[in-house]
């Protein structure tokens, strides 16, 4: 009884001292809106703090060429931004983080702190599970709060226009529905731990060669309906913090400066409430204020501290408003509001990394595709003799480099350095992860004699394979930021001979490929099964021995066309391949809006694989497939699982002509698991503007009355004709 007495004691003592801090604070207040709280905490700030919530540096002392190190606040967290917030208006600090991979820590910089280590984003695109993407988005939200965290730098959205991007395994691969949504979901769960994310990077960043010169040229309608609409699907299922721009120009403007991007696009036809932030390194003045571009990031790495001294010289000379100036402060307030970044501060703690483990080791075995298989798998536990060859398979998983690197919470990682130049040659170490496939196997198949070779020399490999029941062969390409691979094949020291030699020694040969884009296969033919790993994170190795033993049924999906070289692609030679470091450079996306698989279906050109191929163990078969109109276009059909074991479907709609003319596009899917005689019917509701076309000239999209086909299937190469309906604007 007493100490009920004496706690209400003390609460009827601060009572009116907190009573009072909320009033000389009111936007303290969660009670408010947002907007409101922004707006009168905006108005309390003086201009130097204004000033000083729109450019930060990159938080880590690295020394760069002619600058000594920057001096950081003992507050800030190493890593790869920080910008000081406002203490005595209670406004935090914002602590940024790499992270669409997991948590990231720059060269060790906050020594031995590891985090989960995801499979790379084409893996989880790759499950076509925007469900998983939420989850995905939720994991990093919760490890990048418990590290003191408040800003992750996640959500890629940039679609693969040229499957040699060095870093499209950080995106969500070929197509805007697949990629928003996904891009979206993973955001939605981040900020549902209170910690604000971005979409990146705006727009059209699909080439790393020169990327910080490079002039992307594109059509506007073509991109609206393409790459815009990506980030248009993945800002309205998300609502991001932020908007990251990008390095490269847009038809001739930098993307951070871009007028019509930022201001006309984004903000006002969008109605984007949150911030954008420039890239590290992406700033070229302080004019770039008016024509959209919020906070200079990285500020370091720019030739000036752009929104600093400049700013407030271009504020003084009226060539920047102080209107626009409280704009951007303002947006990045809301956003702290609204997120929920300032009345629930990230807490310091630890992380459940058992939990998130496994969450990482099911999105590798959702994500990994079966290509081939001429029924060899899946394996059996009792096979004598199985033979491990190649991909450091003894060691671990490799995984793709650059800002997103995690240093994983399984282990130590096992670092390659591969030496180079560029921005970008201090990420340039391939890390395998230590989840070690040939452990894995190993207990996959106890009684196995199961034994590895390195590949270094084919004939010992080939040797190994013939006298064994089964060869599985791992090969991997080290992909990573800041470099484009010049093209398909399989470096380095002759793989694509090594895999030929073992196939020829042994027919009953499997083939793992852990890698970040689409593979050459001049083998393929040869080959019992072929499975696309992509780069599957710090359980990696577990998951390769699941799927190729069959304790989990193989279910992902190709988010992005493998062609059958690079001469059959949009672009047979690598853009600007050789060009000089800071050189101008430019690419014409004269594909417009036809990425990765419209392209080839439109000219007739069969890929090596299509998009949304992938194996299962077991067979499902569609029927009842029912279409219906009005001003936009519903789909359901039963999806049957007609084999003898469990396994995961993706039915996917595809529109086939529109208003009469021909079209293809993909406007639907769902991810689906059955039983084993289960029957399930889905359906679909047709967002209008996967059917319709955009008018630049009147700023809108554009629905044609008429009669639209569709049809569903397994990939874009493997449908059945649904039906058709008429629509009406």
């Amino acid at each position: 009884m007493g100490s009920k007495i004496t706690i209400g004691i003390l609460i009827a003592a601060i009572a009116p001292a907190l009573a009072c801090a909320q009033s000389d604070r009111p936007w303290l207040d969660a009670k408010r809106s947002p907007d409101e709280r922004a707006m009168l905490a905006l108005a309390a700030m003086t201009t130097d703090e204004v000033i000083g919530l729109l450019h930060g540096p990159m938080a880590l002392p690295i020394p760069l060429p002619g600058r000594a190190p920057i001096q950081l606040p003992a507050e800030a967290i190493l890593g790869a931004g920080y910008v000081p917030g406002v203490s005595r208006l209670g406004i935090p600090s914002l602590y940024e983080t790499d992270g669409p991979l997991g948590v990231t820590n720059p060269f060790d910089a906050r020594r031995g702190d590891s985090a989960t280590a995801l499979p790379s984003s084409l893996a989880l695109a790759a499950t076509f599970s925007p469900q998983l993407a939420y989850e995905v988005g939720v994991l990093l939200g919760k490890e990048a709060r418990a590290k003191g965290f408040n800003v992750l730098l996640a959500g890629g959205v940039n679609l693969t226009r040229d499957p040699r991007n060095g870093r499209n395994f950080e995106y969500l691969g070929e197509d805007p529905l697949l990629a928003g949504l996904m891009a979206g979901e993973s955001v939605r769960g981040t900020q549902d731990q209170h910690v604000i994310s971005t979409v990146k990077h705006f727009v059209l960043n699909a080439h790393e060669t020169n990327r910080h010169t490079l002039d992307a040229r594109i059509d506007r309608a073509a991109l609206r309906e393409s790459d815009l609409l990506a980030f248009e699907i993945a800002i309205e299922r998300g609502r991001p913090g932020s908007v990251m721009c990008a390095y490269n120009k847009v038809n001739g403007q930098y993307a951070c400066g871009n007028d019509w991007l930022l201001n006309d696009v984004l903000k006002r036809e969008w109605g984007f409430k949150g911030w954008v932030m420039s890239d590290w390194g992406a700033v070229h003045g302080s004019h770039y204020a008016v024509k959209g571009l919020d906070q200079q990031s990285g500020e370091q790495l720019d030739a000036s501290t752009w929104f600093d001294t400049p700013l407030r010289a271009a504020l003084a000379e009226g060539q920047v408003p102080r209107t626009r100036v409280n704009d951007m402060a303002r947006r990045i307030l809301r956003t702290m509001f609204a997120v929920g970044i300032v009345d629930h501060p990230p807490q310091k703690g630890a992380v459940d990394l058992q939990n998130h483990a496994a969450k990482a080791l099911e999105v590798a075995r959702s994500g990994m595709v079966l290509l081939t298989n001429n029924g060899l798998l899946p394996l059996k536990s009792t096979t004598p003799r199985i033979a491990l060859i190649g991909g450091n398979a003894h060691i671990g998983v490799l995984s793709g480099g650059g800002s997103s690197q995690v240093i994983p919470a399984n282990g130590a990682a096992t670092r390659v350095p591969v030496g180079g130049h560029g921005m970008m040659a201090g990420f340039r170490n391939e890390m395998y992860f230590p989840s070690s496939p040939y452990k894995a196997i190993q207990a996959a198949a106890p009684k196995a004699s199961v034994l590895f070779d390195s590949g270094a020399f084919p004939a010992d490999a080939a040797a190994l394979a013939a006298r064994s029941d089964v060869a599985i062969v791992f090969v991997t390409r080290h992909e990573l930021e800041g470099y484009d691979i010049p093209n398909l094949s399989l470096p380095p020291h002759g793989q694509d001979a090594l895999v030929e030699a073992v196939l020829k020694a042994n027919p009953n040969s499997v083939v793992v490929l852990e890698t970040g884009n689409p593979v050459a296969m001049p083998w393929l033919d040869k080959a019992a099964a072929v499975l696309a790993a992509w780069y599957p994170g710090q359980e990696g190795g577990q998951a390769i021995a699941d799927i190729l033993f069959g304790a989990v049924n193989p279910s992902g999906r190709l988010p992005m066309t493998f062609p059958r070289d690079e001469a059959s692609t949009v672009r047979p030679k690598l853009p600007n391949l050789g060009s000089e470091m800071g050189a101008d450079v430019g690419v014409d996306y004269l594909e417009g809006a036809d990425v990765g698989y419209r392209w080839y279906h439109k000219r007739g050109v069969e890929p090596l694989f299509a998009f949304g191929h992938g194996l299962s163990y077991t067979t499902f078969k569609y029927d009842t497939v029912k279409v219906s109109g009005g001003k936009t276009l519903s789909v359901s059909l039963a999806v049957e699982n007609v084999g003898d074991r469990i396994g995961t479907d993706v039915p996917q709609v595809y529109l086939t002509s529109a208003a009469g003319k021909p079209a293809f596009r993909l406007i639907g899917f769902q991810r689906v698991e059955l039983q084993p005689g289960e029957r399930r019917t889905i359906s679909t509701v047709v967002d209008s503007r996967l059917l319709s076309r955009f008018d630049e000239a009147r700023g809108k999209w554009v629905l044609d009355k008429g009669m639209y086909s569709v049809s569903v299937g397994k990939s874009a190469n493997d449908l059945i004709v649904a039906g058709e309906v008429r629509l009406f604007n």
